[in-house]
């Protein structure tokens, strides 16, 4: 074998860079995406998805190839760029690799679109399946982490958010609802086509789709606009099951700030079982087995809320640092329970702490590994954590720390660094025996006060 020239050994690409070692394949570098414009087609009878995604982005370098994140279930038919063909396009492993006719400069402005079809299904990933599936009669998105790419081409990861334009035409009988503000919606014959736009920035696995046989109305006395979506046969469950939305959602806003998005806030119950609810930028999507009329999924339904503040507006940079999301939204549905005359946080603290101590003591919050990223020892002990920081500084400091922490990065990303940053701003004393014991350790502590 010959040796290799110099420039034959410069001409090797080398490795595209790890973004997140927790999904080391999801992610594309050298440019920043602001939009994503998906105009689309689905029949729901034979679970078929066309259509073109325009995706505006800046370069931040020069480039000569570009890569998005697409499923290989979905084959691509043409790419322009900026208006032209590429010189050549590709798909395989995931990725669409676009090699440019010309250098793109630094600082460019970059219009990609994307006209592609398939019948999309949802990736097998080390957490089960996850993005775009079919229902018994209609389909849903459950995006988190990586499951945008089964339906649109994208740069998926958390870091990356954009704003959206939806267009999906569906067949009639059929309700469709997608992230931000239903703007239009025209009938023709046997096709209705839904156009939501969404301004905040989000990323790619909050966005979702969500198609059935529904009925739609608004849910009174909240200030936030709250729409409800979901199947006749399930009013009067909904009715019992979801009736303290409003009361839910005045709390947290209180508590927490603001709610994030201008469109409100839309609970959608599926006419399927889902295993876990699911959250999306301004919705949360419950099955029909959370909508019994038992009253039982109350906790589930005070934790997908919190998740519009904890998660889709401030949003981990990083998937190691997912405790941000999941904590926070567990610590809520302790808030919610000692607010509406259940059992008070500390009590639930002292429930779950005991349960943490007989589980395998192998987890470290800060950093839970991929395998364990949604394991409940993140949510319960990242609860916990939350919980023993309110006793150190006190509930007007804790809540002036959660508000602080929700305006300072809304809509944008944070890590856990940010966060015990910002806390020590809170606290009469050093807070590194609390981080230390709780973020940084394995072993379960005590329930107080590291000192």
């Amino acid at each position: 074998m010959s040796k290799p020239t110099k420039a034959s050994a410069k001409a090797a690409k080398a490795p595209a860079p790890v973004l997140d070692p927790y999904l080391p394949d999801s992610g594309n570098t050298g440019y920043r995406v602001s939009r994503y414009e998906l105009d689309l087609e689905y029949k729901v009878n034979s679970n078929r998805l066309s259509g073109t995604a325009t995706i505006t982005a800046v370069a931040l370098d020069a480039l000569r190839e570009v890569t998005l994140d697409l499923a290989d279930t979905l084959s691509v038919a043409k790419v322009w760029v900026n208006g032209r063909p590429p010189a050549r396009f590709a798909s395989s492993s995931a990725k669409l690799r676009i090699t440019l006719a010309t250098t793109v400069p630094t600082g460019a402005a970059l219009v990609i679109a994307v006209r592609y079809s398939g019948s999309p299904r949802p990736s097998e990933t080390l957490w089960g399946e996850v993005g775009f599936e079919e229902l018994s009669d209609g389909a849903l998105v459950s995006g988190q982490p990586n499951g945008a790419p089964s339906w649109f081409p994208c740069d998926d990861h958390p870091y990356a958010k954009a704003s959206y334009r939806i267009q999906i035409s569906t067949d009639s009988p059929y309700y469709t609802v997608a992230n931000g503000e239903l703007i239009s919606r025209r009938v023709r014959a046997t096709r209705t086509t839904w156009t939501y736009e969404l301004p905040e920035p989000t990323p790619t696995y909050l966005v979702t789709l969500q198609i059935g046989r529904y009925l739609t109305r608004r849910v009174p006395g909240s200030a936030v606009a709250i729409r409800a979506v979901l199947p006749a046969r399930l009013q009067s469950e909904f009715e019992r099951d979801f009736a303290h939305q409003s009361q839910m959602m005045e709390l947290f806003v209180r508590l927490f700030g603001p709610y994030p998005l201008a469109s409100g806030y839309t609970v959608l119950v599926t006419d399927d079982s889902l295993e876990i609810p699911l959250e999306a930028q301004g919705i949360s999507i419950f099955g029909a087995n959370h909508c019994d009329g038992t009253g039982r999924s109350e906790r589930l339904i005070a934790h997908e809320l919190a998740h519009q503040w904890f998660g889709n507006s401030v949003t981990v940079r990083r998937w190691s640092d997912i405790w941000l999301h999941e904590g926070f939204a567990c610590y809520a549905e302790w808030l919610w329970s000692e607010h509406s005359g259940g059992p008070s946080a500390d009590q639930l603290a002292r429930r779950y702490h005991r349960q943490l101590a007989g589980l395998p003591q192998d987890l470290l919050l800060a950093d839970p590994g991929p395998a364990d990223m949604f394991d409940d020892r993140v949510y319960k002990r990242g609860a916990l954590t939350l919980h023993l920081l309110r006793g150190i500084v006190g509930d007007d400091a804790f809540f002036a720390l959660l508000r602080d922490w929700t305006s300072r990065h809304r809509h944008g990303n944070a890590g856990t660094e940010d966060f015990t940053s910002l806390a020590a701003g809170y606290a009469t004393g050093s807070l590194q025996p609390l981080w230390q014991a709780w973020l940084y350790s394995t072993a379960v502590p005590p329930l107080s006060a590291p000192g």
